[in-house]
């Protein structure tokens, strides 16, 4: 698809979302086209999303309550991608994410990566809690609307065991936090409680409060703890962390610094606030707290004190961001060994030239040093991406200097003949990459650019498509614990 070829190329993809109560799936089609003027480098870009087909909402199947049921997840996926009319091998991109509580099941890595191979070319499997939220975000329409409106968002996206918040501006995420606040964390049967999450036994515990399997649902000591996680929440969204909140969270504090002015909620918490989906029986026979819960952030005065923005979609915000939102298009003038693709889980280490070449080339060696002993510590071959950004205007004899010193840092590497994959911040990437062939690198090369990355990042690299650009997710891969 370069020059004068205006016709757009097409790639499927899918998002499927494991969460703690429910698991969904959802089918989208990508137009790619070339964007430039015909006698411009071709520039290839998403312009079209078309959501092709929307699973019904199923209950996450589990074979005891610490794991998954990895034959049902798969028997569900099948089906449902019989019923859109694709086949896997259709499958180019998106993701499968695992989200909530259902992250701490004991098979739940294990699992990711056998869909991510079984049943699609998927080039994201993740259960990061920042990543969830940043995808609900864009699902649920607070990305977009933070643009359009100029003001601080904070999407919540609260399920059966997490509430994941992203803040936006602009399109600019200024921090994340996740909270064990979720519809599951106390269900009941046959009107009693049947079982207190961890979490919940902990707050408990610590607030000298009682609650007990067997207790009755309409007990006090459940509002006791609806009403925490409300107040948590609000103080929370306010960056006022206090002692008493520490057990609610999952990971590291809140990290924004600007004054929130807006709240959307999205997940299967929200849904009971907006009844977006056509089947209400479906998603409010589940005997837990998740319908108390809704209530009880629609009245808490601290976030009322926010203006509120329906979202998009309630439930399937993370789906929709997951198989939608994901994916990102490399540059069309790349150098990449298709051989060697796709490629998964591949870390980030970020090397600034400083807009001098020189100086960057004198302390190159050590960049790479740190880079294997951050990502390759035990010397077991585990590859990296190198980032190159600031780079000054280069001549092609810089070119050559520059690719002089990729083939001779990259030996230094425990396992030198893995691939060299390289992302350059500016629009060098197949005059590198052809030049580090030309010089007769012995290794393969990925090198491509128009990529957005940060060191620390993770990324997968897609199969190069019939344009010649390749399908690039950029993620923060994270497996955390209960």
């Amino acid at each position: 698809m370069g020059g004068s070829n205006r016709e757009p190329e097409t790639m499927i993809s899918a998002g499927i979302d494991i969460g703690t109560s429910t698991t969904k799936l959802i089918i989208s089609r990508f137009s790619l086209m070339n964007v430039a003027g015909t006698t411009h480098v071709p520039k290839i870009e998403i312009v079209d999303k078309e959501v092709l087909y929307k699973s019904p909402i199923f209950r996450t199947p589990l074979t005891n309550p610490s794991t998954i049921n990895v034959v049902e997840i798969e028997k569900i996926v099948r089906s449902e991608y019989a019923k859109a009319g694709i086949v896997a091998s259709q499958i180019a991109t998106g993701a499968v994410i695992i989200t909530g509580e259902t992250a701490t099941k004991q098979n739940a890595s294990e699992m990711l990566h056998y869909l991510s191979g079984e049943v699609g070319d998927f080039l994201v499997a993740t259960a990061g809690p920042d990543l969830e939220g940043i995808i609900a975000a864009k699902g649920s329409g607070a990305y977009d609307y933070s643009s359009r409106s100029g003001k601080v968002i904070a999407n919540i996206d609260i399920g059966g065991g997490t509430a994941n918040i992203a803040v936006y501006k602009d399109k600019v995420l200024l921090g994340t936090c996740t909270l064990h606040i979720g519809g599951r964390l106390i269900e009941f049967h046959e009107g009693k409680v049947n079982s207190i999450s961890p979490p919940v036994q902990k707050l408990l515990t610590e607030q000298n409060v009682l609650l007990h399997v067997g207790d009755n649902p309409e007990s006090r000591n459940i509002k006791f703890v609806i009403d925490f996680m409300a107040e948590s929440l609000g103080r929370i969204l306010k960056n006022d962390v206090q002692e008493k909140d520490e057990v609610l969270l999952l990971g590291h504090h809140p990290n924004w610094h600007e004054k929130i002015d807006t709240l959307v909620f999205s997940g299967g918490i929200s849904e009971c606030m907006y009844n977006h989906e056509p089947d209400k029986g479906q998603k409010s026979n589940y005997d837990d707290i998740g319908v108390q819960l809704a209530k009880a952030l629609q009245r808490n005065e601290a976030l009322q004190s926010y203006s509120w923005l329906e979202p998009v979609e309630t439930v399937r915000a993370t789906v929709l961001g997951a198989g939608t939102q994901t994916t990102e298009i490399s540059g069309a003038t790349i150098q990449v060994a298709s051989d060697e693709l796709p490629l998964k889980n591949i870390p980030v280490y970020n090397y600034a030239f400083g807009e001098n070449l020189q100086t960057g080339l004198e302390n190159f060696e050590i960049a790479v040093k740190n880079a294997i002993d951050i990502y390759d510590a035990a010397r077991e071959g585990q590859n990296f991406a190198l980032y190159i950004s600031e780079l000054p205007y280069m001549g092609f004899r810089d070119i050559q200097k520059l690719a002089a010193a990729i083939i001779q840092v990259m030996e230094q590497r425990p396992d030198p003949d893995q691939p060299i994959v390289l992302i350059l911040q500016t629009d060098h990437a197949k005059v590198l990459g052809q030049t580090l062939i030309a010089m007769q690198v012995r290794q393969s090369v990925i090198c491509i650019d128009q990529i957005t990355v940060e060191h620390g990042d993770y990324m997968d690299i897609g199969r190069a498509l019939e344009s010649g650009v390749v399908p690039v997710v950029v993620k923060t891969l994270t497996f955390h614990s209960s």
